[in-house]
């Protein structure tokens, strides 16, 4: 796997692309998310997939997904890394709470790469709530 990224300004605006060509903006905040939030987008949109996937092929019918994700940083000298990381899963539609907490259970346990790669060093918890209520 490869990415490229180009500086686009005399400043901190880059653009990233993977093997799809589409440009991501990287920034400070200006022009495009800072590394940080990309990674913590990268854990989100990793899980989403895994957890889409999972429920369409148990014929679940998702109309609605939102998920916010939540990185508490620490101080290590100059650089500011994440301690821990906790996502929200917020599902609609016509799911089972027991299936929506496998599926998520799975994509972090066992499928996304991008939480794998963080664990243990970042551990990241995650809740879900189907149709408004938390499933426990």
């Amino acid at each position: 796997m490869k990415v490229t990224l180009e500086r686009k300004n005399n400043a901190y605006w880059f653009q990233g692309m993977g093997k799809n060509s589409i440009p991501v903006n990287i920034d400070n905040g200006e022009k495009g998310a800072s590394p940080m939030e990309l990674l913590l987008m990268s854990v989100g949109g990793c899980s989403a997939v895994d957890i889409v996937s999972i429920l369409t092929k148990q014929k679940q019918e998702v109309t609605n997904y939102t998920m916010e994700v939540i990185g508490e940083r620490i101080e290590v000298g100059q650089a500011k890394p994440f301690k821990s990381m906790h996502v929200n899963i917020f599902l609609e539609g016509k799911i089972n709470p027991i299936k929506a907490k496998k599926a998520a259970d799975l994509s972090f346990q066992k499928y996304c790469s991008v939480s794998l790669t963080l664990e243990p060093q970042v551990p990241i918890t995650y809740t879900i709530h189907v149709n408004g209520s938390k499933i426990e």
